[in-house]
């Protein structure tokens, strides 16, 4: 058993409202600079949608993360034979279309136009080239389309769904969709640091953030096509990939990341978890089916004397091991089961994980008259808004039972609150419905608090990174403690 520290990541679903704040907050920090413009390393998608970059899921045309072909894991974007082939031009690798041109106004002629009978307007300009263009793309171009039949019918989780199915999406009574943020899910089996040649990136040991070194990066952009998410990017103008670090000079300091700061809805959460290095490629390699189950095996428990006496062995700190029992996303993913990991069978273990929505109840409207497909307090979750089948394409690896158990669970998890607070329900209904969903009073109570009435510190325990222990290995900590994971000693420049 090689126990391992990482730093995981919960976001919430069904309390998202889509104001895209994470976004800016991690924008305005990261990557507000030139050759920069088009990344947003913290977006959030409508889905039904085809995201950002656009389908970013289609591994068919981007052949991003792992496969396990005979249960041996390869990569699907390169191989040690196409490494040289691909270095100038990579076949499956987004183009500037895919994510979109990123622009600025022409203000100049909006301020000082002279005085004229038409109102004056701000031209786009290209932020790359100068040039005026016709805006044709965005970042977040689909937001709150979700019955589109332009993006809402693209999106690749749709796959698997039948026709009707497929047209109810669309249907004004049971049009729906969900925000979907994405961060850089800093994965336990990450492809992007398997596919970089040059080395430069990388996975802390001490935190499981995985970084990348702006000095040994050669804009190879191996890392771009290996991402099945598409979390890196490559800067134009310094030609250097860049990606989300995870804020880790904020957490080196206590801070929670900004975009997790910046939450309205209180969505995210942070914790850390434990895990056995040792059992990752085993992990990996399962069928699709067994891969949640796989995923959730490796994540230790931090209560067991076992666990913990290898933790210490390792070199774990004390204060890492009690901040591990106080994780909130220990619990959601593994005490209660309820988060899940977004296209597991990617193969890269993801160590963000989300909460699925719950859909709103169905209903038509006849004259003044609105009636509801279901008479109960809450509908059956097979019979929601958003098919079973399509949150199972994007949470579940196709599969329905684990997605299906975290919605049974919050759905009792509501009855029972409902039973206890307003009381026009009964309590012996609510109970039944708990045990039916493999929870208790107990466990409905704690997940009502952290989900609903959880404070500032309940939802980020940020660990005492103990920077100083890592850097003895290499230098006296005293003499270079300024440069404890804050910004470049020099610019990043081109080539070697």
């Amino acid at each position: 058993m090689d126990v391992r520290m990482q730093i995981s990541m919960v976001f919430h679903l069904d309390k998202c409202i889509g104001c895209h704040t994470c976004s800016i907050a991690c924008k305005n920090i990261w990557t507000d600079r030139k050759g920069a413009e088009y990344m947003w390393w913290n977006n959030v998608e409508t889905k039904p949608g085809t995201g950002f970059p656009t389908r970013w899921e289609d591994q068919e045309k981007y052949r991003g993360g792992w496969v396990a072909p005979q249960g041996k894991l390869r990569l699907r974007s390169t191989s040690k034979g196409k490494t040289v082939f691909n270095i100038f031009h990579h076949p499956h690798q987004p183009t500037m279309d895919d994510y979109y041109e990123p622009w600025t106004y022409d203000y100049q002629n909006l301020f000082n136009a002279p005085e004229g009978a038409d109102q004056p307007t701000a031209r786009p300009l290209s932020m790359v080239t100068g040039k005026h263009i016709d805006v044709e793309a965005g970042p977040n171009w689909d937001d709150d389309l979700g019955g589109s039949p332009v993006y809402a019918a693209n999106d690749p989780n749709l796959e698997g769904l039948t026709p009707e199915q497929r047209q109810q999406l669309s249907s004004v009574e049971r049009l729906v969709f969900f925000y979907f943020p994405r961060i850089c899910n800093h994965c336990l089996n990450p492809s992007c640091v398997a596919a970089c040649p040059s080395g430069a990136l990388y996975k802390r040991g001490e935190d499981g953030i995985v970084l990348l070194d702006q000095k040994r990066c050669r804009a190879w952009r191996s890392c771009i096509a290996a991402c099945p998410y598409k979390k890196t990017f490559y800067n134009w103008f310094t030609g250097k990939s860049e990606k989300c670090i995870l804020c880790y000079p904020r957490l080196e300091t206590g801070e929670a990341p900004a975009c997790f700061h910046s939450c309205v809805g209180r969505i995210r959460y942070l914790g850390v978890m434990l895990y056995d290095a040792d059992r990752i490629e085993e992990a990996a390699k399962r069928p699709n089916e067994a891969l949640i189950d796989a995923h959730r095996s490796i994540v230790l428990d931090p209560f067991d004397p076992e666990v913990l006496s290898e933790a210490r062995r390792n070199g774990i700190h004390e204060s890492v091991l009690d901040s591990a029992k106080r994780s909130p996303v220990y619990q959601f993913v593994k005490a209660w089961k309820i988060a899940l990991p977004p296209h597991i069978e990617y193969r890269t273990l993801p160590m963000l994980f989300y909460v699925p929505p719950m859909s709103p109840v169905m209903a038509s409207r006849t004259e003044d008259t609105i009636r509801h497909t279901s008479e109960d307090l809450f509908h059956d979750i097979d019979r929601s808004r958003v098919p079973m089948k399509f949150l199972a394409n994007l949470f579940g690896a196709g599969h329905e039972a684990k997605v299906r158990y975290a919605l049974r669970k919050q759905k009792a998890v509501r009855w029972y609150r409902r039973a206890l607070t307003v009381g026009d329900v009964e309590m012996s209904v609510a109970e039944h419905m708990l045990r039916e969903a493999d929870s208790s009073p107990q466990e409905a109570e704690a997940i009502y608090r952290l989900t609903s009435l959880c404070t500032f510190d309940e939802r980020f325990v940020i660990p005492p990174m103990h920077r100083e222990e890592a850097l003895q290995m290499l230098q006296d900590p005293m003499e270079h403690k300024q440069g404890a994971g804050f910004g470049f000693v020099e610019a990043p420049e081109r080539g070697l």
